[in-house]
C-alpha cells in the first residue's frame, strides 16, 4: 500500500537546522560500541564479581546470561515499535534506561539486585541495536553510501565485542568490578543530549494497530530458543527438561508467530521478505559468521588463559589484531562490495575465514604468537568481511517502511548465532575433550569425571590430588584441550564452507535502483540525502544504473527534502527484488 500521501500530510514537531548524515552516523556507532561492549566486558570480571558477590551456580550463570537472553528476546518487539512510534523516540528511552541499569549494577552488592540491573541492560540494548540500524537505512538512501555506513557500523560492532574483554581485563585490575558498568553513565550522559538533538525521527508503516500479543509472542519464543540453546552450551543434555522445554516451546511460538503474521493485515514483520532469497541468504550467513566467531573467541579465550598461561589484559592484547582487521574490513567493504558483488564478497569472506581456522589448527600446547597473530587477521578480516556484505544486502533488500522489523531480524539472527555457536562448538569442544581424561594413571574415576567437565576443573582436581597423579592430570588435561580445539576448529570450518555454498543465492551485482520509488517526504534531518545512484561493475564502469537526481540544497524548493530534524517519513511499496 503506497504510504505517498500519509507521508507528506505529516507535520513535523519542530523544525532545526539539518544536520549531516555523517555526524548521524557517528552518533549511532557510538550508540552500537556500548552496547557491544557491555556483552563481552563482564566476561573478564567475573572471578572478581563471585568473590565479592558470592552468588551461587545459578545465580552467576543468569548474571552472565540475562543480558544477552532479554535483549535477543525483545529486538522484534522494540525494532516494530520503533517502526510505529518512532525510531529516535525508541533509541533515546533505551539510553536512559541503559545509564539507570549501569548505574544500579555498578552499586550491587547482591547477586538478585545485579540479575535485575543486567536484565534492564537488556531491555534498554534492545531499545537501542534495532533503532540504530533502521535510522541509519534512512539517512542514507543512497546505496553507495549506506554501503560505506553499514561498514563503519558492524566494525564498531566488532571493534566493541573485541575490545570489551581488554578494557574490562584494565578496569578489573586497576579498579573493582562495578567499574566495567560504572563507565557506561558518563558516555550515556554525553550522548543522550547529542542524540536528542542530532538524530533525525524516522517512522515506518503506521497502518492498523500495532500488534501487541504478536509482539509479545515474538518476544517469548525467541527467548526460549535463546535460553534452550544456551543451556546446551553450558553442558546441560540436549533431551533433559531444562533444555528441550525451552527450545520446543521458544519454537512452537515462533510458528504461530508466524502464522499470525501471514493472517494479519498489517503484520508487525513482513513474511515477505523471506521470500526473498537474498533477504533469507543473508540472514542465514549473518547466523553462520556469528555461530564461528563467538564459538572460536570463547575457545580462544579458554587457550590463552589456561593453556598458554596468559592473564586477562594479555587475553584481551593479544585478540587485538582479530580487531584491527575487522576494522580493516569494515572500512573497505563499501569499496569491495561495488567491485565484485555481494555474491563473492560474503563467499570468499567465508572462504577466507576457513583457511584461517584451519591455520589456527597448528595450535599446541605452547606458544606461538606469530601463527596466533596471522590467524586472528585473517579470522577478523573474512568475517567481517562476511557479515558486512550480509548486513548490507539484507537491509538493502528490505523496503525503508520496514527498516525496523528488518534490522530486528538481522540482530536476533546476531544473538542466536552467538548462542548456538557457543552451545555447538561447546558441544564438540566436549565431547572431543572428556576422552582424553578416561584413563589417566593413578588419577581416581571420580577425580577424572570432574576433570572432564572443563579445563579449569581439571587444573583444580589436580591441584588437590598433588603428587605424580596431578601432574599427569594436569597434562593429560591440557593435551585433551588441544586435541578438542582441533576438532573444533575443523567443525567449525566445515560450516564457514556451507556458509559460503549459501553466498552462491545472493546477487551477483551490487543493484543500485532509483530510491525514488521510497521517497524521503515530510522531514529528513539530514543534507544532500539525493546522491547519483551509480554503482559501477567488475571493471569499474557503471552497471548501467545511473539516476541523477539534484541536491536539495541545490533546488531549494524541492519539496522532498525540507531542512527539519523530525521525521524522516518512507513512502511507496518498497525497493525490488534483488
Amino acid at each position: 500500500m503506497s504510504r505517498t500521501n500519509t507521508a507528506q500530510e505529516r507535520t513535523p514537531a519542530a523544525t532545526g537546522a539539518g544536520v549531516n548524515r555523517w555526524v548521524v552516523l557517528l552518533v549511532l556507532c557510538v550508540s552500537l560500541l556500548l552496547v557491544a561492549l557491555d556483552a563481552t566486558i563482564l566476561h573478564v570480571a567475573v572471578p572478581s564479581l563471585t568473590e565479592d558477590l558470592r552468588p551461587s551456580s545459578t545465580a552467576l550463570l543468569w548474571i552472565v546470561d540475562a543480558y544477552p537472553l532479554v535483549c535477543a528476546s525483545l529486538l522484534i518487539l522494540f525494532g516494530t515499535l520503533g517502526d510505529r512510534v518512532g525510531r529516535r523516540r525508541v533509541l533515546l528511552l533505551g539510553y536512559a534506561l541503559f545509564g539507570i541499569a549501569s548505574a544500579v549494577a555498578a552499586l550491587a552488592t547482591e547477586p538478585g539486585v545485579l540479575i535485575a540491573a543486567r536484565a534492564l541492560l537488556g531491555v534498554g540494548g534492545a531499545m537501542i541495536m534495532p533503532a540504530t540500524l533502521s535510522i541509519l537505512r534512512a539517512v542514507f538512501p543512497d546505496r553507495r553510501e549506506r554501503a560505506t555506513a553499514i561498514g563503519v557500523w558492524t566494525a564498531v560492532a566488532a571493534v566493541g565485542a573485541a575490545t570489551g574483554p581488554v578494557l574490562g581485563g584494565f578496569l578489573v585490575e586497576h579498579y573493582w568490578w562495578g567499574s566495567v558498568f560504572l563507565i557506561n553513565i558518563p558516555l550515556m550522559a554525553l550522548i543522550l543530549p547529542l542524540g536528542r538533538r542530532l538524530l533525525p525521527e524516522s517512522r515506518g508503516a503506521a497502518d492498523g494497530p500495532w500488534d501487541v500479543l504478536g509482539a509479545l509472542m515474538a518476544a517469548a519464543g525467541v527467548l526460549g530458543c535463546v535460553l534452550g540453546v544456551k543451556r546446551a552450551g553450558a553442558g546441560d543434555p540436549f533431551l533433559a527438561l531444562p533444555t528441550a522445554g525451552p527450545l520446543l516451546l521458544g519454537a512452537a511460538l515462533l510458528v504461530l508467530f508466524v502464522r499470525r503474521q501471514r493472517r494479519r493485515p498489517h503484520p508487525l514483520i513482513d513474511m515477505g521478505l523471506f521470500s526473498r532469497a537474498a533477504f533469507t541468504t543473508s540472514v542465514g550467513c549473518i547466523v553462520i559468521g556469528m555461530l564461528a566467531l563467538v564459538g572460536l573467541e570463547l575457545i580462544a579465550v579458554q587457550y590463552l588463559q589456561l593453556v598458554l598461561g596468559l592473564g586477562p589484559l594479555e587475553t584481551g592484547l593479544r585478540l587485538l589484531p582479530l580487531t584491527f582487521a575487522a576494522m580493516a574490513a569494515g572500512a573497505t567493504g563499501s569499496y569491495t562490495l561495488r567491485r565484485i558483488g555481494p555474491r563473492r564478497m560474503v563467499g570468499w569472506g567465508f572462504v577466507l575465514t576457513a583457511a584461517a581456522v584451519l591455520l589456527l589448527t597448528f595450535m599446541g600446547q605452547h606458544d606461538r604468537p606469530l601463527l596466533l597473530t596471522v590467524g586472528f587477521v585473517l579470522l577478523g578480516f573474512g568475517l567481517q568481511t562476511t557479515l558486512f556484505s550480509a548486513y548490507e544486502s539484507m537491509l538493502s533488500e528490505a523496503p525503508q517502511r520496514s527498516a525496523g522489523g528488518a534490522a530486528a531480524i538481522g540482530e536476533t539472527s546476531y544473538q542466536l548465532g552467538a548462542g548456538m555457536g557457543i552451545a555447538l562448538l561447546g558441544s564438540v569442544m566436549n565431547a572431543a575433550y572428556a576422552p582424553g581424561l578416561a584413563a589417566v594413571p593413578g588419577v581416581p574415576a571420580e577425580a577424572s569425571r570432574a576433570a572432564a567437565n572443563s579445563l579449569g576443573e581439571a587444573y583444580q582436581v589436580a591441584d588437590q590430588l598433588g603428587g605424580a597423579a596431578g601432574g599427569a592430570l594436569h597434562q593429560a588435561a591440557r593435551h585433551a584441550f588441544v586435541n578438542g580445539l582441533h576438532v573444533t576448529l575443523f567443525v567449525s570450518a566445515g560450516l564457514l564452507l556451507v556458509g559460503a555454498v549459501m553466498a552462491r543465492r545472493l546477487p551477483r551485482m551490487m543493484e543500485c535502483p532509483e530510491e525514488s520509488a521510497e521517497p524521503v517526504a515530510a522531514g529528513s534531518a539530514v543534507r544532500g540525502l539525493s546522491k547519483r545512484a551509480e554503482c559501477p561493475g567488475p571493471s569499474g564502469s557503471p552497471e548501467g544504473v545511473a539516476v541523477a537526481e539534484p541536491s536539495p540544497l541545490a533546488r531549494p524548493s524541492e519539496p522532498r527534502v525540507p531542512a527539519t530534524r523530525d521525521a524522516i517519513e518512507p513512502a511507496g511499496s518498497g525497493r525490488p527484488a534483488l
